[in-house]
């Protein structure tokens, strides 16, 4: 009888799910998969229990089969953000919006069930924050692509992107894609994310794809795919091209080492799978793009013997430390692989105490690692690490090319247009004066907010009698500026106030340690009411509550969990309270949370990512999840520029520190740490084990690479030479400079460096005109304007634009090389890029020249005038020629 009832109710459901792949035009449903779902569906509805009502009291209401069968899917799968930030309106939205796109368009008949869930339905891209994008860019969207061909359709929603958003360098969170509408730029990682989701929203499957780090440079990139007529193809996020399989970054993704995807819930594509667990996949879509190799080590003991389930990291070299491409557990046989390009990757193995490692390069075979190292022993190695090489990529004909300049030029136009309607700088002091308000501060921080420019100037306006109102907005970050609420802006600050703070915290630390609601990168909201309210109910409302009280309700209302928030998104303090779990760095952030809500100073410290209170004038550590975090004894590290390197190292992008922890190397992060803005430098950091790296990239891509191997004891200073490696038989890079870098051309038409390159270097001088120095250079080219000429490369004379004057005439300096071309430097922003590249403190010394490689890597500098710049320049050319061509 009980297996009658049990078939019986398998019968249903499936017959339930197959109306998915019915509405598909998908004839081959599989009910096993569908019965998986559901499982897991009961099993995330039992975990979300505690936000029943918000999140499933949307099945409450009279739902189509196929609308319940795809919100069971994205429950089931959904990462813990987005079971405790969001509810069930918002879900059944996306599900909704999803099926009116597939029903409008003529392709959407078209899709596979497999393909529309995961690469349409879903309404994450990656770890951005949520809004209702979709539905308000299908409205914009779809009379503008009816009728057209899939493919058709594709290109013309990238044309659309790009008059929404520009390339513009931001920080790590990821703004939702109508935040990036208001502001109108951001990074890659923000790009792709909104062109995938506007790619969606008009029922086009897509995804976004990384190259997790590039081999030949630093930083990464990301892109995105489109499957067109059963077929994936790639294109530049807000940077259409006339056809797919297009952009700037193909050549580089020729020498990418990894490109992958985050797939969402359990996929059975036939791409290769880096990763595959019960709630998501990451995919390897490098065979894409290039030409692959299998790397494959064996893991063995000092007796010889495989080591089962060690981890094994594929690294990279990037920004001055080892970066895994992807990570993996030995088999049974102590093997693991990875399908990679065809350059080194630093392979490093561990049981997590024990550790080894090798360079495995592009023509290696099997490897073996033993595993016969552990922390103490001091030591020091020399290796260069080699990208792939550079391949051919597909050439557009000159027509095609034109003919897209001239769109990009009018959808410029209308970015630009939008942006106008941003507040100006006169406007903003007058407000300033109207409210009795620092009228340089309050420019500073209406400019910062760009679109939200009116929210915060609503916040200035409401807290204008506020002592704390500049150093809090100076507490949060730009972007926080441009994405926020007036509402939330509002919601700290005035509740921060009214419950006060510890009277031992210096009042130069309230507004950014008590009162503001930045913490690390989580999306702000307004959390700080509901921690009060939790806190006092669980204790005394006269009193503050203790740090251990604090810890203690943490450990007992929120469970650690670092599995199942895969997409890293950061969960809100109050997310986390109501959920009653959250990753490791969410809780972190609770922690900081609670604290200011209690009037206590906090804060997630920047180089480990701990967090930490502050009591009798020092910052504490809090153990909140491990013996990681405990407070550990302290000693000193200076680090000494040594006196034979040609450029001042920089951390993270010459050098890096990283402590032994668990069996592999955790590097500290020091980036833009005031401490080390110039060398020696020293910081004070736990005792341990420690490597350091210092690396030295030629032009070619390569790295020389030195580590150092060596223990900190307690109370102890060690010095620490930073000696730059030598490239033998290459060309050393000085920094290196954003490509994708936009400019404004003298004629109003914005580029980018790579545009100017012309597909090889650039010469860019950054010029005061109206001054001497710069005039003789500018008088010095044209005696080398034949040998430029025949070079082909770009050349860029680039003005800040407050050194730009009505008189100034470009006409008069004669013979200059054919493809000179000039423009305007808004906000010093290229110029500031690379005097930090360069590591120099410039006090208008102009002109500034400097020639970039076709990747972006400074292989010549001048800083003032100087006789025979041009000529100085061919022979660098020259050089880089031959290292390439030897």
């Amino acid at each position: 009888m009980k297996k009658r009832i049990f078939s019986a109710l398998a019968l249903s459901f499936a017959l339930v799910c197959s109306s998915f792949s019915q509405t598909t035009n998908d004839k081959t449903s599989d009910p096993a998969y569908s019965q998986q779902v559901h499982k897991q569906f009961l099993a995330r509805k039992k975990l979300a229990a505690s936000r029943n009502q918000a999140l499933f009291d949307v099945f409450n209401q009279k739902l189509t089969s196929q609308e319940k069968e795809a919100l069971e899917f994205l429950y089931a799968y959904m990462p813990l953000s987005d079971l405790a930030d969001y509810d069930g309106e918002f879900y059944l939205n996306q599900v909704r919006t999803a099926f009116k796109a597939r029903d409008y368009f003529d392709w959407g008949k078209t899709i596979p069930e497999d393909v529309f869930r995961h690469f349409v339905l879903v309404y994450r891209v990656n770890n951005e924050d949520l809004d209702n994008a979709r539905e308000v860019f299908f409205d914009e969207l779809k009379d503008r692509v009816k009728g057209m061909t899939m493919e058709q359709a594709a290109l013309e929603v990238n044309h659309w992107c790009h008059e929404k958003v520009n390339y513009r360098a931001t920080d790590g969170r990821t703004s939702a894609p109508l935040a990036l509408v208001r502001t109108a730029w951001g990074r890659c990682g923000e790009e792709s994310t909104f062109t995938t989701m506007a790619m969606r929203s008009v029922g086009i499957p897509a995804r976004q794809c990384y190259t997790p780090r590039w081999a030949h440079t630093d930083d990464n990139h990301a892109w995105v795919e489109v499957w067109i007529d059963g077929k994936w193809n790639y294109l530049g996020a807000c940077e259409p091209e006339p056809e797919l399989n297009v952009g700037w970054f193909s050549g580089p993704a020729k020498r990418a080492m990894m490109v992958h995807t985050n797939v969402f819930g359990v996929y059975n594509g036939k791409e290769e799978k880096n990763l595959q667990t019960d709630l998501y996949s990451i995919i390897n879509l490098l065979s894409n793009y290039t030409d692959t190799r299998t790397a494959t080590v064996k893991v063995v003991n000092k007796n010889g013997k495989a080591v089962e389930n060690a981890t094994v990291k594929f690294n990279v070299y990037n920004y001055a430390e080892f970066y895994p491409i992807t990570s993996s557990k030995t088999t049974a046989d102590g093997k693991a692989s990875v399908i990679t390009g065809k350059g080194d990757v630093f392979v490093w193995a561990t049981d997590g105490t024990n550790y080894g490692y090798v360079k495995s390069e592009a023509n290696s075979p099997e490897l073996t690692i033993v595993l016969d190292k552990t922390a103490g022993k001091t030591y020091e190695e020399t290796f260069v690490m080699n990208p792939p090489v550079p391949q051919k990529i597909k050439e557009l004909s000159p027509e095609k090319i034109a003919a897209n300049a001239i769109r990009l030029a009018y959808e410029d136009s209308v970015r630009n247009a939008y942006m106008k309607t941003f507040i100006n700088e006169v406007d903003a002091r007058k407000f300033a004066a109207d409210n009795g308000l620092n009228p340089d501060d309050t420019w500073k921080y209406l400019e910062m907010s760009q679109g939200n420019w009116r929210d915060v100037k609503d916040f200035m306006q409401q807290e204008k009698n506020s002592t704390y109102l500049f150093p809090y907005l100076a507490s949060l970050t730009a972007k926080d500026l441009r994405d926020t609420p007036y509402k939330y802006l509002i919601n700290h600050l005035s509740f921060g106030e009214k419950g006060g703070f510890e009277s031992t915290i210096p009042q130069d630390m309230v507004a950014g340690s008590v009162f503001s609601p930045r913490i690390s990168r989580e999306l702000i909201r307004p959390w700080r009411v509901f921690l009060k309210l939790k806190m006092d109910a669980q204790y005394s409302k006269e009193e503050r509550a203790t740090i251990d009280q604090i810890i203690n309700y943490i450990n007992s209302n929120v469970t650690l969990d670092d599995i199942q928030n895969y997409y890293k998104c950061p969960i809100s303090p109050k997310g986390a309270v109501e959920l009653g779990r959250a990753d490791k760095d969410s809780r972190n952030a609770l922690f900081v949370a609670i604290c200011r809500a209690e009037g206590i100073a906090a804060r997630i410290e920047s180089a480990t990512s701990r967090p930490q209170y502050y009591t009798n004038g020092e910052w504490i550590n809090v153990n909140l999840n491990d013996d990681s975090e405990a407070q550990y004894p302290k000693g000193t590290v200076i680090f000494n520029n040594a006196a034979s390197n040609i450029v001042k190292p920089a951390y993270s992008t010459h050098y890096t520190i990283a402590k032994f922890v668990d069996g592999d190397f955790v590097t500290l992060d020091f980036e833009g740490d005031a401490a080390l803005k110039t060398l020696p430098g020293q910081v004070t950091i736990d005792a341990g084990y420690y490597r350091l790296i210092v690396g030295s990239r030629a032009n070619d891509g390569s790295v020389t690479v030195e580590t150092k191997y060596f223990s900190l004891n307690e109370g102890e200073t060690k010095a620490l030479d930073i000696v730059l490696p030598k490239t033998e038989g290459r060309i050393q890079v000085q920094g290196i400079v954003d490509m994708n870098s936009r400019i404004t051309l003298a004629n109003g038409i914005e580029t980018s460096l790579k545009d100017i390159a012309n597909g090889k270097g650039i010469i860019i001088c950054f010029a005061d005109p109206d001054k001497e120095p710069t005039k003789h250079v500018l008088q010095d080219i044209p005696n080398q304007q034949a040998e430029l000429n025949e070079w082909g490369g770009g050349i860029l004379f680039i003005v800040p634009d407050d050194k730009v004057s009505k008189a100034f005439d470009a006409s008069v300096f004669k013979n200059l090389p054919n493809q000179s071309v000039w423009g305007v430097d808004n906000n010093r922003g290229l110029l500031n890029a690379t005097t930090n590249a360069l590591q120099i403190e410039f006090s208008n010394n102009f002109p500034l020249t400097i020639y970039l490689s076709d990747i972006g890597g400074i292989l010549y500098s001048s800083e003032g005038y100087q006789i025979g710049i041009p000529e100085n320049i061919l022979k660098t050319i020259n050089a880089e020629a031959a290292t390439k061509n030897p």
